[in-house]
């Protein structure tokens, strides 16, 4: 495993892609489709791209479903439950 993947998969607090460690200077701005990895800048997010992306992908869509499943359930009452358009009520 190289120290990038290393970086990526245990150590949040440096660059994923040159190790650079986050202090006063250097701010180190997180994957914004996964939240996993971090990097000093755009070079070093462009230069990581392809090793980050298929797990970038697998966690964006885990946090996606994540999102979907925390939506209360919506009620049906007077909609149809298969197309929700509003059904005439009968008086």
């Amino acid at each position: 495993m190289s120290s990038s993947d290393n970086n990526e998969t245990n150590n949040t607090s440096c660059c994923a892609s040159c190790g650079i460690t986050e202090n006063d200077d250097i701010k180190l701005r997180k994957c914004t489709a996964c939240y996993l990895v971090r990097y000093c800048g755009v070079k070093c997010q462009k230069e990581h791209r392809k090793k980050h992306k298929k797990e970038c992908k697998k966690r964006a869509a885990e946090l996606h479903d994540e999102i979907l499943f925390k939506q209360p359930e919506s009620n049906h009452r007077g909609d149809c439950p298969i197309c929700c358009i509003p059904l005439p009520l009968s008086h």
